[in-house]
């Protein structure tokens, strides 16, 4: 029996006006950015009042918060449905997959605006710090798993493959190859893997 089965039909109805909220989010995110996205455009997306959207989420900050915690939560449930056995390399090159494809669809990057007041905001976020670290630590025991089997480059610090891992999440050139190459999803994200993992490749 799933979690939101077992709660009353109104914290049903308000558990998935929530999930529609931080829906929303995310595409106005992803199509406007920060900067431009404004609470009363969310309220608008989803159908709602703007007094019905503060029920949730008191300003602009939590609520772009929460949408970058599901963001991380869902990354650390896919990392923990690997089955046991992947390889390291595997499990990176999946993960990344994974990721490009959820951009590829309206979503937003792993790592996060390189906008001072999105950064500033996301570091005073205890609970979206907590989970950032957490899944930190799951990448660099894989890419240090990966180093000393021979499959990533050993001269590389791991802060540098792991950083640039992130990078290629927000990379533009996602954009620029859909738009102008008019190339079909599936070709970009294997060209995006190719050109990171080639690169950090072990020899």
């Amino acid at each position: 029996m799933s979690i939101l089965s077992k709660l009353s039909f109104k914290d049903q109805q308000f558990k998935l006006r929530e999930v529609a909220i931080l829906d929303a989010t995310t595409k106005l995110l992803a199509s406007k950015g920060f900067d431009l996205m404004t609470l009363d455009d969310v309220a608008e997306e989803v159908g709602i009042s703007k007094p019905s959207l503060y029920k949730h989420f008191k300003s602009k900050d939590e609520l772009v918060g929460a949408a970058m915690i599901r963001l991380v939560d869902d990354a650390l449930d896919w990392l923990d449905g690997v089955p046991p056995g992947t390889s390291p390399l595997d499990t990176l090159r999946d993960l990344l997959t994974w990721a490009l494809e959820i951009r590829l669809k309206g979503g937003l990057p792993l790592m996060p605006s390189t906008s001072p007041q999105v950064r500033d905001m996301l570091t005073r976020n205890l609970r979206y710090v907590t989970r950032v670290l957490k899944l930190n630590g799951k990448l660099e025991k894989l890419i240090k798993k990966a180093r000393e089997q021979g499959q990533l480059r050993s001269d590389l610090p791991e802060q540098v493959i792991l950083f640039s891992y992130y990078s290629r999440t927000c990379d533009p050139a996602v954009e620029y190859l859909r738009v102008y190459a008019r190339m079909a999803d599936a070709d970009i994200i294997q060209h995006m893997l190719d050109a990171f993992f080639e690169g950090v490749r072990g020899a």
